[in-house]
């Protein structure tokens, strides 16, 4: 979802420079890469064309993995340099980045900030992802002339309302992007009717990233421990989720004693909450931990609290209830196509306002189910853990549907061709006959 920010421009660099070292005491920043943030790169920029990808934070990354590593793979001569904002993101990131990409901190919006971080890199190409529009990167992205598209771009109801407040503003803004690849046709209504032009609809390009990744390995020691149990997993919980599934494991382990709830955080350092939650409710748990361990015979509740191993427990647990809706802070929802893409049936509950769409059609499609309440929710856990057939239904629905979107990186990099070729990178012969 596009959000819109104001920058300090009038009051220096105290302001911001405070605000950093504030988010480093809180564990929000990387101590050794706050230079980053101040436009102040020290990598060396590589010769040659290079393109900037901006993706704010991780729900963002994944989907941008699968375009740069096509932009890389038809520009032998490419480089790509990938920013983010938060410390999830570039952990996330690191062990899967392709040769020819480099990772760095987007800086902090003050025009010294912004200047240094241009003049160091100059991009021919700059590609943001559903991201935050930030005032004085912007007037500079325009003032330089560098060729900008918005991708994978959506607006919410809420959001458009507000933009709507200050269109002058919104519009002047979207006027640095000279193409905008929105999702859907309302997000395409959205956008023109706030002065923005050439949109082009793609889809989701959360649709075609590859499939999450599991170690073998660790998933095979997994299969072992929790071999003939019967398994779910609540995916990226946030506050509130955990007390929900702790109540449901006590009434569901009554008629299904073998049961195995395996909770994975959004945020792994909420651990320590979770346990106390997990401890109230009297039941036993395993905590995975940075020594991967499995989960004991007798535990109840495993807590994967590690970072990057959702692909592994989508694999090994055949239902999944999507995270951040039925949470405290209102909802908002994550990505099912994760899951589904991994065969994984698809629960959620109803706060999936950020997500919506993707939910929507899912729902439609017979690939997706959506929870209503508590009740609901352990009504709906106990039937399907106790019929294989409606499962495997489920499961096979959500496959299909994931299967069928993955051409959208097709229309992505159809629909970029002429912003690369303006650039001036253009894809090789070789290239677009391996493509082809």
């Amino acid at each position: 979802m596009i959000k819109l920010y104001h920058s300090i421009t009038k009051s220096g660099e105290k302001p911001l420079t405070w605000l950093l070292k504030w988010r480093t005491a809180k564990g929000k920043e990387d101590s050794t890469r706050l230079h980053e943030r101040m436009g102040n790169p020290q990598t060396p920029r590589p010769d040659g064309p290079l393109v900037w990808v901006h993706a704010a934070s991780v729900g963002e990354a994944q989907s941008t993995l699968i375009l740069i590593e096509r932009l890389l793979r038809d520009n032998e001569n490419l480089h790509v340099l990938l920013t983010t904002g938060t410390l999830s993101s570039a952990q996330f990131l690191s062990p899967k980045l392709p040769k020819r990409c480099i990772h760095q901190f987007y800086p902090l919006d003050h025009p010294d900030w912004v200047a240094r971080f241009l003049d160091h890199w100059k991009p021919q190409l700059a590609l943001w992802m559903e991201s935050e529009l930030w005032p004085n990167m912007l007037a500079a992205i325009r003032a330089r002339n560098i060729p900008a598209a918005l991708v994978n771009a959506r607006l919410s109801a809420k959001s458009y309302k507000s933009w709507n407040l200050f269109k002058a503003a919104a519009q002047e803004l979207l006027s640095t992007f000279s193409l905008i690849l929105a999702q859907t046709e309302r997000d395409e209504a959205y956008f023109a009717d706030l002065g923005a032009g050439n949109i082009v609809v793609t889809d989701n390009l959360k649709y075609s990233a590859k499939p999450l990744h599991a170690e073998d390995e660790q998933l095979r020691a997994l299969s072992g421990a929790a071999l003939g149990r019967k398994i779910w997993v609540y995916a990226s919980t946030h506050e509130g989720e955990e007390y929900i599934t702790c109540r449901l494991h006590q009434i569901l382990k009554n008629k299904i004693p073998d049961l195995l709830t395996i909770i994975v955080p959004r945020h792994p350092e909420r651990r320590d909450e979770i346990i106390k939650t997990i401890e109230s409710h009297r039941l036993k748990y395993t905590v995975r931990g940075p020594g991967l361990i499995p989960p004991g015979e007798d535990a109840d509740i495993y807590l994967a609290d590690t970072f990057g191993e959702l692909g592994l427990f989508y694999r090994l647990a055949p239902l999944a209830c999507i995270g951040r809706s039925f949470s405290n802070d209102g909802g908002g929802g994550h990505n099912p196509i994760e899951a589904a893409q991994l065969h994984c049936a698809v629960l959620h509950g109803p706060h999936v306002q950020f997500q919506q769409d993707i939910f929507d059609e899912m729902n439609r499609a017979g690939a997706a189910l959506r929870i209503s309440d508590e009740a609901h929710f352990r009504q709906t856990l106990e039937r399907l853990l106790n019929d294989d057939a409606a499962l495997t239904e489920l499961q096979e629905k959500a496959a299909a549907y994931a299967a069928g979107k993955t051409a959208v990186i097709e229309r992505v990099m159809e629909a970029l061709k002429p912003l690369l070729a303006r650039a001036g990178i253009e894809q090789k012969p070789q290239a677009q006959k391996a493509a082809s």
